[in-house]
């Protein structure tokens, strides 16, 4: 087994953080830089052994989340990473910080364990000239550009964004991907997320992407997850629907799966689930979700498309209510159970 050896440059019993990394180079980290710098003091302090595989598992991350961070702080002079002749990781060096300058020395060296290869990643080009925005777009040279695309982890990304763009990404949009990667240190699946969220909302423009990726960079947005409780905030339908059942508090992550069924599975507009709040909120003050759920997914099964479409199946209903009851047939019964609200909420409340 590969041992990759960690140097420092003093030694404590405690694990100390330089005021001078919070002071300057914790606002413009991530979540997942964050944890994996402090976790490297913390185990080198304790002389305890990790490896990046440790890392990604502690802290629910992928091996590629850790070692893009790794690139970040080698980028930020805080630690130094050295490579074998076949380009993998055998060595990071820990420097220290002090005044405003950085020094080396090799003193108590610490061990990091490496449980599976790990491939020397895409190089970083700096996120921002001095005094710059730390997300501010830097000019990729063409060469540059090759290499990334050129690189084995980048052609599944630039597939995945051609798939959901619906045709070949030019020059520019492609480094507008590099710069997802590069400079904001998006994951692979964080790309994804933030490219099905724009091309949900009818956005394919590759600006439009670009200035809702970097929001989500300035609100530390590092994960699918975070990504969609905060895009739901700010999402006009999920605040009219939320609205309309008599919420005031953001959703919950089972209310934004209700929202997001309605919306995109079943492919209601917002009047068709609006009109199903209404009748939910006349008809029960528990459950709601559960209720209009229920009132949505029997509309999908009768093929409802518009208004006119409700109105048609009420009144084939209201029919079937005031005829007298000669006969009946399996069909019959389903359709009536299918919008008898009474029924529909007794079975909810059993639940």
């Amino acid at each position: 087994m590969a041992r990759l050896t960690i140097y420092k440059d003093d030694y404590a019993d405690s694990t100390a953080v330089s005021n001078r990394f919070i002071d300057e180079y914790m606002k413009d980290a991530n979540d997942a830089q964050l944890k994996v710098y402090l976790y490297l003091v913390r185990m080198l302090n304790a002389n305890l052994a990790t490896s990046v595989s440790d890392i990604a598992d502690k802290f629910n991350h992928t091996e590629k989340d850790v070692i893009r961070a790794l690139k970040y702080w080698e980028k930020q002079k805080l630690l130094d990473l050295d490579y074998d002749e076949d380009k993998n990781l055998t060595g990071i060096h820990m420097r220290e910080l002090k005044g405003t300058g950085t020094q080396k020395s090799d003193e108590s060296p610490g061990t990091f364990s490496k449980q599976a290869p790990v491939s020397s990643p895409l190089s970083s080009q700096d996120a921002s000239a001095a005094g710059a925005s730390p997300f501010a777009k830097p000019v990729y040279s063409a060469d540059r550009l090759r290499q990334f695309k050129d690189s084995e982890e980048a052609a599944q990304l630039l597939f995945i964004a051609e798939s959901y763009i619906g045709r070949p990404l030019t020059p520019s949009e492609m480094k507008t991907i590099l710069f997802f990667t590069d400079v904001l240190h998006f994951s692979d699946d964080l790309i994804d997320y933030l490219l099905q969220y724009c091309v949900d909302r009818g956005k394919k423009d590759f600006r439009y992407i670009e200035k809702v990726a970097v929001n989500w960079a300035q609100e530390g947005i590092t994960t699918p997850k975070q990504a969609q409780k905060f895009s739901s905030k700010y999402d006009k339908n999920v605040y009219a629907i939320m609205n309309e059942l008599g919420k005031s508090a953001s959703p919950t992550a089972r209310e934004v799966e209700y929202i997001t069924r309605w919306i995109r599975e079943y492919g209601f507009t917002l009047d068709i689930i609006l009109e199903a709040c209404q009748r939910t909120v006349l008809a029960t003050d528990k459950h709601r979700f559960e209720y209009t759920e229920g009132i949505l997914s029997s509309w999908k099964q009768a093929d409802v498309h518009h208004k006119s479409d409700i109105r048609r199946i009420d009144d084939q209903f209201q029919k079937r209510k005031s005829a007298p009851k000669t006969t009946s047939n399996k069909f019959n019964q389903f359709t009536q159970n299918s919008y008898d609200f009474d029924a529909l909420e007794k079975e909810i409340l059993s639940n």
